[in-house]
């Protein structure tokens, strides 16, 4: 009588035995599949970088400026005096520097002398950089350069190659066109490559030619850039092999696009264009400042479950349902995440005191995030995609990046895009060794009431 009362539940604890099994051995399975694609990912570490410290002679101070376009008188007086109103509002300083050209009156614009200003930055700092840690150029593996505004023939990837004796099978790229946002298009374009060809070293470079890019005209948009941007570049040195995770710095662990170009507003917000006259140059729209709010609010909506803890998504996923859904009691704007639980460093891209001070609001970040940004636009001025470097170069010399710390990169270009890289730094680094900001690192950070507004 037992046996038949138990039998039901016999039959189901047998039958569900080999179930439970299964499913422990598929549980299993999976996580060490999952562990085994951890192993084998390819990790891409920053071994370390350069950027660019123009001599002094290049020096550009703001009674240097004034001379130099009343001198040239090129822009009519009131382009002269908007130009200067533009510098005192600027939070740029008189540190920063321009090609040889652009010191004559009239300035020159040739391609000879926009090949020798190219030359000049990545030269040097792909010296610096491959002596510095005693690397044969015939072991670098992959090269990425970039360069908005001069596209020449040969490339400029073709200039380092020759110049440095880089193997024939390298594999090279130059992008141009890309803006101020081409310094992480570069590093994830390298990214790409160092996960299809393994044990590899791949060099990037970064900079903007100031030679071309002045703006002979009397347009107020297009002045904008001639006061703005400055002369400057960086070497970067990626890695995906084992041997070079011990002396790397840094490494990459999330890289996120945003490209508005669909948009009509944001595709002409940055132009490269002639006024009537047929003077070319480039124009900032009005509304570029709403457009990079609004390409930003869409990256960090894809950053931002990449790198946020749960504490810090669910109040904003929350917001958001609130919003939408109307039975729900209604609330004041959608909840701003606190980026700061989860990222230490933020290399916001130099562009202007305007994009500096917009993007703070934004991330609801505090002066001192922003610090980097706002020095290196005094010190360097806006060195396009270049800048972020100048920013973490600062941070380094400062002494503030410690093994562990997050570093989150943020570009804005043409297109209109904005690109995002965050970094974690995997070593101490030294801030007494020698870098772009060495000379002047203790005269940093200048408090807001010594920087023109």
């Amino acid at each position: 009588m037992e046996t038949l009362l138990l039998r039901p539940f016999l039959s189901v604890t047998t039958e569900s035995f080999p179930n439970s099994f299964t499913y422990l051995i598929a549980g299993t399975t999976l996580i060490i599949a999952v562990l085994l694609l951890e192993l084998r990912s390819t990790r891409i570490y920053l071994v370390d970088f350069t950027c660019y410290l123009p001599p002094g002679r290049l020096r550009v101070p703001k009674a240097h400026f004034i001379e130099h376009v009343e001198m040239s008188n090129i822009n009519g007086r009131e382009g002269i005096d908007f130009q200067v109103k533009v510098w005192e509002r600027s939070g740029i300083g008189s540190e920063t520097s321009m090609p040889d050209p652009l010191h004559e009156i009239p300035p020159r614009e040739s391609l000879d002398d926009t090949r020798n200003e190219i030359e000049m930055v990545f030269f040097t700092v792909v010296e610096d950089l491959l002596s510095k840690h005693k690397i044969d150029p015939k072991s670098i593996d992959i090269l990425v350069s970039n360069c908005s505004i001069f596209c020449s023939t040969p490339s400029i990837s073709s200039m380092i190659i020759n110049k440095f004796g880089f193997r024939s099978d390298i594999k090279s790229v130059n992008l141009s066109g890309m803006g101020c946002s081409a310094g992480i298009l570069s590093i994830c374009l390298a990214k790409d490559l160092l996960k299809v060809h393994k044990n590899s070293l791949a060099l990037v470079l970064s900079m903007e030619a100031v030679t071309p890019n002045g703006y002979a005209g009397k347009e107020k948009s297009m002045l904008l850039p001639n006061v703005l941007f400055r002369m400057g570049g960086a070497a970067i040195l990626l890695s995906n092999r084992k041997q070079d995770k011990g002396m790397s710095k840094y490494k990459l662990q999330h890289l996120v696009r945003t490209h508005l170009g669909s948009d009509d507003e944001a595709y002409e917000s940055v132009f490269h264009k002639a006024d009537e006259d047929g003077c070319e140059g480039v124009s900032l729209s009005r509304a570029l400042l709403s457009v990079a709010t609004k390409a930003l609010k869409t990256n960090i909506s894809a950053l931002g479950p990449l790198v946020l803890p749960y504490s810090e998504q669910f109040p904003f996923a929350w917001s958001v349902i609130r919003k939408k859904i109307r039975i729900l009691p209604r609330q004041k704007g959608v909840y701003v995440t606190n980026f700061k639980k989860a990222i230490e460093h933020y290399c916001i891209h130099a562009g202007g005191r305007a994009v500096i001070d917009g993007i703070e609001k934004s991330l609801k970040l505090q002066k001192e995030d922003a610090e980097a940004s706002r020095m290196t636009l005094h010190r360097f001025g806006n060195t396009s995609s270049s800048s972020i470097w100048y920013e973490l170069c600062y941070l380094e010399a400062k002494g503030m990046v410690k093994k562990g710390n997050k570093v989150w990169q943020i570009a804005f270009g043409s297109g209109f895009k904005c690109n995002s890289a965050v970094w974690k730094c995997v070593s101490d680094v030294d801030p007494t060794k020698r870098n772009a900001w060495s000379d002047s690192i203790n005269l940093y950070p200048i408090i807001d009431d010594e920087i023109p507004t």
